[in-house]
């Protein structure tokens, strides 16, 4: 156990290494993400752990979630925390664009909001540094070297809840160079809450210690479908009676790209099914928009989920630029 501790060291500090060298690139690729509407034009130094908001005094609990399912997923968590210790400070963190567009409203609004930094060490001990936070709460699959070894460092408790390891991610794990530094890092946790009995298999074979591992179900299923401000249900219920005539399949989540090759296939079905409408569900909201202005461009049929038009009959095309949220049990 010693020697793969030491090992672990050794390979953290390569990483440790590599980013404190490669951060001025990162900064250019946060510039980049910025451009293209994938990080915020204004609150992006919050990304190099520069805060934009106070400190309040007391202690505080940080949670961090990636993107706007694992975010969700978090609110239960952190509404108990709020009902449960009200004089504890709340702060949570997010990586995408579309996710802080929809938890900064849903949030309880005693909630600190911040994007979350890079994981630089600058960055990191930047961030650590002004929050000072009790503990940490990871959400699902966010281990970073930097940030868990800095926490540990530092005497903070860390979590993972709703923990879960792709099956490409835990072949990349187990490759005997990273194996000694996910085994050190699993180690610095208090806890780890897998969402199913695979995923806690997979935990505990990169050597999590099994003391720390507990079951709790995925939190996901916490939760109700319900739409942005109150409205989504029923615009989904009106555009569910305007497809009723229609042929429909949707492709959902999709990357840049991608979108190409799914309106190759579409044109293909509507020589088969000249009634058939397809609806585009990009990732990103801006991606949605950006599509739909190039279909406009090129004469298609094509609708915005934002602008809330009726479909004409020829519409073949309804892009979703929109997020529906989710309302969680209080």
């Amino acid at each position: 156990m010693a020697y793969s501790t030491k090992k672990g060291l050794l390979v953290y500090n390569v990483y440790r290494t590599l980013t404190y060298a490669l951060s001025p690139l990162i900064r250019l690729h946060l510039r980049w993400r910025i451009s293209r509407g994938l990080d915020h034009r204004c609150r992006w130094p919050e990304r190099l752990g520069r805060p934009s908001l106070p400190r309040r005094p007391g202690p505080l609990v940080w949670f961090h979630a990636v993107s706007l399912g694992e975010g969700m997923a978090a609110v239960p968590v952190i509404r108990e925390c709020v009902r449960k210790m009200p004089n504890v400070n709340v702060l949570m963190t997010i990586t995408t664009m579309s996710a802080f567009e929809v938890l900064r409203n849903w949030l309880p609004s005693e909630i600190i909001f911040q994007f979350s930094p890079l994981d630089t060490p600058g960055s990191i001990d930047s961030f650590l540094r002004y929050w000072k936070p009790k503990a940490i709460i990871l959400m699902e699959s966010e281990l970073w070297p930097n940030l868990i070894m800095h926490a540990s460092q530092n005497g903070i408790t860390l979590a993972l809840l709703n923990a879960r390891m792709s099956e490409k991610s835990f072949e990349v794990w187990s490759r005997p160079v990273l194996l000694p530094l996910i085994s050190l890092m699993l180690s610095k946790f208090s806890l780890i809450a897998p969402l199913s009995t695979e995923q806690g298999i997979r935990f505990q074979l990169l050597q999590a210690p099994p003391a720390i591992i507990s079951f709790s179900g995925d939190l996901k299923y916490v939760i109700e479908d319900f739409g942005v401000n109150g409205r989504g249900g029923k615009s989904i219920d009106d555009l569910r009676l305007q497809l009723a005539h229609k042929q429909v399949w949707m492709a959902s989540s999709i990357h840049r790209g991608e979108e190409e090759i799914i309106l190759g296939v579409h044109t293909t079905l509507m020589q088969l099914q000249p009634n058939i409408l397809i609806i585009i569900v990009p990732r990103h909201p801006q991606h949605g928009r950006e599509i739909a202005k190039k279909l406009e461009k090129e004469g298609q049929n094509v609708i915005l989920r934002s602008q809330h038009k009726k479909l004409k009959p020829e519409t073949n095309i309804y892009v979703v630029d929109t997020l529906v949220i989710h309302h969680i049990y209080s």
